[in-house]
């Protein structure tokens, strides 16, 4: 069943697929994060707070479950926005991630769900009457604790998720099943030395302890409240999300294009101009950004961000 699993994740469009056994995060990551909250790093990020025991344990998010089948999917765009020009950062080129991957998802576990009934004899274990779930970064899940628990890859300095081989631009997917299945091998971490991540943050987020109050990503898409001027010289020229930390990895040289259509960029995405960028209307914005993950940040605060890139050094 695992190895028809991850043959089924590869031809649906999935570049890695691992099982991880459902249950409680080890202590030392459930403190990890408690400090990290009580330290306030993650801003304006409320949810993260809440959900706190379901976040530390898949079996009392999803009653039932007992593996947890993770798989990615990769986002790196065929074409890119010039590096001179203002930006947003690749992952939110096409379409709205979370769809794409539920239907994949929802898809596997249908397969799956076929493959049982074909392969059930008399003798077979009782099925597990528990649903699937898709769970994809909406749910209170640490995505990438388990893909590493599933033997995807890391999770680098970067805090970003890295598949050997393969980069860091993925979205990650979980899901859980009521079925036991042979879990995979934890992924090493295979960073060494190297910290041209932290070397390449414009504004220090990564130092010591990943802060999110001072990550583009946060400032320009989570963060309700305005900018803090400190950091408005250090954004241009993005104005939705941030790709150095991924951009300046070394394992990104292995990055491929994505073959997933609905995250290709519009032509008209990749030929916007600055000036376009400054006198981009709500309707514009509505036409260029529909289904888009853009739309988390709305009109407003992607016009506040525009307006951010003309501070002074």
């Amino acid at each position: 069943m695992e190895a028809f699993i991850k043959q089924k994740a590869c031809e649906l469009g999935f570049t890695a697929c691992g099982i991880a056994k459902a249950g409680p995060v080890e202590e030392a990551e459930r403190q990890r994060y408690l400090k990290w909250i009580e330290e306030q790093r993650h801003g304006e990020m409320g949810y993260l707070e809440r959900n706190i025991e379901k976040r530390f344990d898949p079996t009392l998010l999803v009653p039932g479950c007992k593996s947890l089948i993770v798989c990615a999917l990769n986002y790196f765009p065929p074409q890119t926005i010039k590096e001179s020009h203002l930006r947003i950062a690749y992952y939110a080129y096409g379409k709205d991630y979370h769809k794409v991957l539920k239907d994949k998802l929802y898809q596997l576990a249908q397969a799956i769900e076929e493959r049982k009934k074909e392969s059930s004899t008399s003798s077979s274990p009782q099925p597990s009457a528990m649903k699937p779930r898709a769970l994809v970064d909406s749910a209170p899940i640490l995505e990438r604790y388990w893909a590493q628990k599933a033997g995807l890859g890391w999770i680098g300095r970067n805090r970003q998720l890295i598949i050997p081989g393969a980069g860091s631009f993925f979205f990650l997917g979980i899901l859980a099943v009521g079925d036991e299945l042979k879990a995979d091998n934890p992924c090493p971490n295979r960073c060494g030395t190297c910290h041209a991540c932290l070397d390449a943050c414009p504004t220090g987020a990564l130092k010591e302890v990943f802060d999110a109050r001072k990550c583009i990503s946060y400032l320009t898409i989570e963060q309700k409240t305005p900018i803090s001027s400190g950091f408005l010289p250090l954004i241009k020229p993005r104005i939705y999300g941030c790709d150095s930390c991924q951009t300046s990895c070394p394992w990104n040289r292995f990055a491929q294009a994505t073959d997933e259509k609905a995250f290709f960029p519009s032509d008209k995405l990749l030929q916007m101009t600055d000036a376009e960028w400054e006198a981009l209307s709500e309707e514009q914005y509505a036409a260029l950004f529909a289904e888009s993950a853009v739309e988390r940040a709305g009109y407003n605060k992607l016009k506040d961000n525009i307006q951010a890139t003309k501070a002074e050094k």
